[in-house]
């Protein structure tokens, strides 16, 4: 038996559809707003700060030049309008930018709070949460920041599931598709890879995972793509057998 669930959301967790037709909308229709409201608080200045460094690396490829050096205090509003058109150009491309999946983060973070988002969790989830709790502990690892996260398991359909989630993980542990990541991931949980099952519907995760030792299951979800080829990975429907 595993004494560490792993968990991915989109796909695994969730349906693909909140996200990408709820939450990615949700947060791209408010983000000149947000960032015009929030960029001097430390946070979001932190976060443009790190966007600026992203886009450095990103100019070569075409990306919307951000107007910025080391500071936001040359020209605000010009620096403020050039991060929205890369954010932007960033959400077109589904890229999994940090810098990005904060602001996302914290735009969620105010539609949870006020009552205008609410997550969907699949129905077999907080069943086997409950379920795994008691023997065993339960991680989180997306793509979307830690406080996005914890947002969604707290303002779900389900209620909240947050007391079942001992830890999470977003990309600052390092990207999904690399092993080492898993490893940092049993590290910072002080679990052996061989006593974690992570269950994920990217088989490009589960590979890397795999590499590192730990157990995975591929989760087949109704709206996920079509996996041509699992790489050996065993398919599950749902959590009510796992």
């Amino acid at each position: 038996m595993p004494k560490l669930y792993l968990l991915d959301i989109e796909g695994t967790t969730s349906p693909v559809s909140f996200v990408y037709d709820v939450l990615f909308p949700y947060a791209r229709k408010r983000i000149h707003d947000y960032i015009l409201a929030h960029a001097a608080e430390p946070a979001v200045h932190a976060d443009l700060r790190l966007l600026a460094q992203e886009n450095a690396i990103d100019r070569p490829t075409g990306a919307p030049i951000i107007y910025l050096s080391q500071t936001l205090s040359q020209d605000p509003a010009e620096a403020h309008r050039s991060s929205i058109a890369y954010l932007l150009w960033l959400m077109d491309r589904d890229r999994k930018s940090t810098a990005l999946k904060s602001i996302q983060g914290k735009i969620w973070a105010e539609g949870y709070q006020q009552g205008h988002l609410q997550s969907e969790i699949f129905p077999d989830v907080p069943a086997a949460l409950q379920r795994w709790h008691t023997s065993a502990r339960v991680a989180v690892y997306s793509s979307g920041s830690v406080e996005a996260q914890k947002y969604l398991f707290r303002f779900s359909n389900a209620g909240d599931l947050t007391p079942f989630i001992a830890a999470n993980f977003d990309t600052l542990t390092g990207p999904k598709v690399e092993s080492e990541s898993y490893r940092k991931i049993a590290v910072a949980t002080g679990a052996d890879p061989a006593d974690i099952l992570f269950i994920s519907d990217s088989v490009r995760e589960l590979d890397a995972a795999r590499d590192a030792s730990l157990d995975t299951l591929l989760s087949l979800r109704p709206g996920n793509a079509a996996v041509a080829d699992p790489h050996g990975h065993t398919a599950i429907h749902s959590f009510d057998n796992v």
